[in-house]
């Protein structure tokens, strides 16, 4: 039972412990049409997102009102994944429930010549969240340890420095108060391949569909050595990865939910006391 006073229905195991990274899972082994510690049907799902993004609505205008009264404390949503695995449907259908002035969204793509310039964590520190704001990230840092990797894009030995880089980093920002999600989402190629049919057939998804998305399956072999790398490597009790797999988009959606419900009631938050006193308030509001 959360702090919200409401135990997430059909979740026989919460998520953050059916979709928590352990030592030995294999990517390989994983089945991406899952739905780990959840014993619903798709109808409950739906419906379960709209009561449970309620409650994630409520808890977020919670740690954004902190915010603008002193509260230096945000959570970071990472969302990692290989094409049309759902990371831009999770940002609509579940931080859609939320207010979106209390939401630092950043969708990182190639970097720019500028980026470039400078070290690869410099965009990602540009972009974290403000006090009291949820920060989404589409693609991140770990970018530079899987695209990166796989098209050879700096020696072995730069990458391969990058993972203790990445958990110092991360280290860093929860020691300052920002509390960190880290999903990765997986989809089997054969559902990557409908979902991109899909973009081809309808006119309203040709601007979503990028021809180098073929080139990339190929290489999906290269891109699980890298995920599980990146899954061993960065897999701390102070950021741990939640694998969630994708097949279902409405059971990854729930899931996500789940995970940064739990975030946010470890925060402990409640409204922040006024600095007025009311009662004065209250007077001088019926006197004008």
């Amino acid at each position: 039972m959360g702090k919200s006073g409401k135990r997430a229905e059909h979740w026989h195991t919460p998520a953050t412990e059916a979709l928590r990274a352990g030592p030995h899972l294999r990517i390989a082994d994983l089945d991406t049409n899952g739905t780990p510690g959840f014993d619903g049907d798709k109808d409950l799902g739906e419906r379960l997102l709209e009561e449970r993004g309620a409650v994630l609505s409520h808890l977020q205008e919670m740690l954004f009102a902190n915010g603008r009264t002193g509260d230096e404390r945000s959570v970071l949503l990472v969302l990692q994944g290989m094409d049309t695995s759902g990371k831009g449907g999770m940002v609509r259908h579940v931080i859609g429930h939320v207010d979106p002035q209390g939401v630092d969204h950043t969708a990182f793509g190639v970097p720019t010549p500028e980026e470039l310039r400078h070290h690869y964590l410099w965009r990602i520190r540009k972009a974290l969240p403000r006090d009291g704001q949820l920060g989404v990230f589409d693609r991140s840092h770990y970018e530079d340890v899987l695209v990166v990797r796989v098209h050879d894009l700096v020696p072995e030995n730069v990458w391969r420095h990058r993972y203790d880089e990445i958990n110092r980093f991360e280290r860093e920002l929860d020691d300052t108060g920002t509390t960190i999600v880290k999903v990765a989402m997986f989809v089997s190629l054969d559902e990557q391949k409908q979902r991109l049919a899909e973009r081809l057939e309808r006119r309203d998804k040709h601007w979503k569909y990028n021809p180098s998305d073929v080139t990339e399956r190929s290489l999906w072999p290269e891109y699980q050595k890298a995920y599980q790398d990146m899954l061993d490597r960065t897999n701390t009790d102070y950021a741990p990865w939640y694998v969630v797999p994708a097949d279902r988009k409405w059971y990854s959606r729930i899931a996500v939910t789940e995970l940064l419900i739990d975030a946010f009631e470890r925060l402990d938050l409640d409204w922040p006391e006024p600095t007025f006193d009311i009662d004065t308030e209250k007077r001088r509001l019926a006197e004008s």
